[in-house]
């Protein structure tokens, strides 16, 4: 499976919409920005152009990723100067305070829809120890509606993906997200949908001050 396949394709679609839907919410090129499951940089490759040089992070779990990112997608746009290998992390924790800076802004695209509640809460644990209060995670989600039984499998359109309650891709209402944030410094708002091709929802959470 190639690089671009592996973070879901769309490669052009989904990772012009990213840096359009960043920009609409306020992102300015001064911003430091936090790409969480940032995979083989589908939106960093756009966000290394807008943002000031230095500016764009990611994080991500899988290693291979990363590295086939840099050499296919960083490297052959004349990129590499723009962003140091410092400015990257290989974790599955979310510990985006080893970077040892304060962010503007993160977004985690296709994040939660990979994660238990569990792994949600963790990252939301550790998210705010990185970010500048009144900054902002943006993270999508397949939402369950509340007039579909959560344990029941549901297909999503337009992308034709079947999501779970109990296994990957997951799905959850928005209740259950609210409730994983409680006890910490977000302020939740779901924006709901982003013009996203398989239906994510996109969320908005403040770093409290």
């Amino acid at each position: 499976m190639s690089h671009r396949e592996a973070v879901g394709g769309l490669w052009d679609e989904i990772g012009e919409l990213q840096l359009r839907f960043l920009v609409s919410q306020g992102l300015e090129p001064g911003h430091r920005l936090l790409d969480v499951g940032c995979g083989s940089f589908r939106a960093g490759v756009r966000l290394l152009r807008y943002l000031e040089a230095g500016n764009y992070y990611g994080l991500d779990a899988n290693a291979e990723l990363i590295d086939a990112g840099l050499e296919h997608e960083v490297a052959p746009a004349g990129l590499t100067e723009r962003m140091p290998r410092s400015n990257l992390l290989v974790t599955s924790e979310f510990e985006a305070s080893r970077f040892g800076v304060l962010f503007d802004v993160a977004l985690a695209q296709s994040v939660f829809t990979h994660l238990t509640a569990n792994q949600i809460r963790r990252c939301l644990i550790e998210l705010p120890r990185a970010l500048k209060p009144g900054a902002v995670l943006y993270a999508t989600f397949f939402e369950c509606p509340d007039g579909h039984p959560e344990e029941q499998p549901l297909r999503h359109e337009p992308g034709g993906i079947t999501t779970f309650m109990d296994h990957d891709p997951f799905h959850y209402r928005e209740e259950d997200l609210r409730r994983l944030a409680d006890g910490l410094p977000w302020e939740v708002t779901k924006l709901g949908p982003w013009e996203h091709p398989r239906d994510q929802r996109m969320l908005r959470l403040v770093r409290a001050g």
